[in-house]
């Protein structure tokens, strides 16, 4: 890692918690981003196989987590951690998002990522729900 994509993902990045302390953690793969007019979406694949998709979208700052991707067992975390290395530079964006609810797809509202993502800037993203 090069250092951190701005101060507030180096300020995040040393409040996260452990591993151990997360009611869930994903790491995932996006191959590629398809851009619609306000949003962005992906489809990757959850541990069984499935095909899951996933919106990023600007505006509101929040995540709505998929439960198949978090196995959360009727539990809903209070916040996630989500973060992706940039390509281009190797720094490390990370944020801290209020857990809005569970819904049938992964919907990430925030504004970094969404522009990141318009431009192909990251190819994972780990989310840490606590």
């Amino acid at each position: 890692m090069k250092g951190f994509h701005d101060e507030l993902s180096q300020k995040t990045y040393r409040e996260m918690p452990s591993s151990l302390q997360a009611a869930g953690k994903v790491m995932l793969h996006i191959e590629r981003f398809e851009v619609g007019q306000s949003y962005v979406t992906a489809k990757v694949e959850d541990r069984n196989g499935d095909k899951v998709s996933i919106n990023i979208e600007g505006g509101l700052t929040g995540i709505d987590l998929q439960e198949n991707l978090f196995r959360l067992q009727g539990r809903t975390p209070k916040f996630a951690y989500v973060t992706a290395t940039i390509n281009e530079t190797g720094k490390l964006l990370v944020r801290k998002l209020p857990v809005l609810g569970v819904k049938d797809w992964l919907l990430i509202y925030e504004d970094d990522l969404f522009l990141l993502a318009v431009k192909d800037a990251y190819d994972e993203v780990e989310i840490v729900a606590v």
